[in-house]
């Protein structure tokens, strides 16, 4: 039986970090585990400082009493879009990177506070449209209460821990430029074409190939992706007060999609567009006006 440990206890023993779980009265999981306590992120030495193991999950084998360190944690991302609309979202520093993760978090919607003395121009912009607010000051634990998600994109590797630390001990969602294993979520490359989002993702391990991946799809889907979902909106809206079946409906759907009307679409041939959705649906609907 293994249960996965994300935070322990430490106790130093010369150069190296042990780790001991604390229980909680008695408290046992699913499979009869004990449920662990967290109190502290384990460390290791580098030189004269303590630092944060890069590898801090630990298996505890129930009814054994021992624990093993994980030897490369691997994490695999679960794939999940959030609503960020009016949601406080803090991004702590002031430079390039700090404005590119500011930018995507007030494309959909985020309340944004940056953290630090200096201002690129454009985030200085944003400051004065009254786009974004911001604290001239350098980070402080304080200034992350209450906030939904926290992005940390400094150019100091301790005060990018601290926010790590700190935003995981307030349980709010962290996210460190470049640095993964102080992350809970990675930010993917995007692909937009109005409402239709494809997000790409390396799990954090090659921000470039996801970049060039999106690069690539950038040629397959194309402005007329945009045009198709406005006219399978529109369809839906209309197909859905009809009270038939969803099966019926996802049939009528799928039809559309796989029917000819991309091309049409691509060549602005909005007739042909209009008479396939009629021919297939019997409905009706507005495009190229």
């Amino acid at each position: 039986m293994i249960a996965y440990i994300s935070s322990f206890v430490l106790v130093r023993k010369q150069n190296l970090s042990l780790v001991a779980p604390i229980f909680e009265g008695g408290r046992r999981g699913d499979f009869g585990e004990p449920i662990v306590k967290s109190r502290s992120i384990p460390l290791y030495k580098k030189g004269n400082r303590w630092e944060r193991n890069s590898c801090h999950v630990l298996r505890y084998r129930a009814g054994h009493g021992g624990l093993s360190e994980c030897k490369g944690r691997s994490v695999k991302y679960y794939p999940l879009f959030l609503d960020i609309t009016d949601r406080r979202c803090i991004v702590v520093g002031g430079g390039d990177v700090a404005e590119r993760k500011v930018g995507r978090l007030l494309d959909f919607g985020a309340s944004v506070v940056v953290v630090g003395k200096a201002l690129t121009p454009g985030l200085e912009t944003m400051k004065k449209e009254g786009r974004i607010n911001h604290i001239a000051a350098d980070y402080d634990q304080a200034f992350i209460d209450n906030a939904f998600l926290v992005i940390g994109a400094t150019d100091r590797d301790d005060v990018n821990a601290e926010i790590s630390r700190d935003g995981r001990e307030k349980g709010i969602l962290v996210n460190i430029v470049d640095d993964p294993d102080k992350c809970d979520f990675v930010l993917p490359s995007l692909l937009k074409q109005g409402d239709l989002l494809i997000a790409i993702s390396t799990g954090g391990k090659s921000p470039a190939l996801a970049k060039k991946l999106r690069e690539d799809m950038e040629q397959l889907f194309g402005t007329e992706y945009r045009t198709l979902l406005e006219v399978m909106g529109q369809l839906r809206e209309k197909l859905v007060v009809k009270g038939r079946s969803s099966d019926e409906n996802r049939r009528l759907f799928e039809a559309v999609v796989h029917s000819d009307i991309l091309q049409h679409i691509k060549d602005k041939s909005w007739e042909k567009v209009k008479k396939i959705i009629y021919d297939i649906t019997g409905e009706k609907i507005r495009v190229g006006d």
